[in-house]
């Protein structure tokens, strides 16, 4: 063992004898961790870096675009509109699919839900 980690780990007991940590957010509950299993163990450090840092993946953003475009459709009376957005919908999903593919998150449960919204999108 090195000195640094000696000194560190002292501190750190003396401090809980002290009651510094008693009063902490949280106490006794459990960890709130974030679940990035469906993520690839190469990707995740960053995703976390990225996510800490304000940023959202690209799916996340793609997803809510979706949403937002399906809302619209919901909507929408004009039948020229409505196609163009059925269309930016579409183009959507489909860079949503290659993202799935090329991050290695493609389960069967993906398959599922994909095939119910390319149902929903073209009743």
């Amino acid at each position: 063992m090195d000195i640094a980690w000696l000194v560190a780990e002292n501190k750190i007991k003396e401090a809980m004898n002290d009651g510094e940590f008693d009063n902490l957010p949280g106490k006794g509950k459990p960890l709130q961790l974030d679940d990035l299993s469906s993520i690839p163990e190469e990707l995740r450090m960053g995703y976390r870096l990225l996510k800490n840092a304000g940023y959202v993946p690209e799916e996340v953003q793609l997803k809510k675009e979706m949403m937002k475009l399906e809302d619209l459709l919901d909507c929408c009376k004009d039948e020229k509109e409505r196609q163009q957005l059925k269309k930016k919908l579409s183009d959507k999903l489909i860079r949503f699919d290659n993202l799935i593919v090329e991050r290695k998150m493609h389960t069967p449960a993906f398959d599922y839900y994909r095939d119910k919204i390319y149902k929903k999108i073209n009743d």
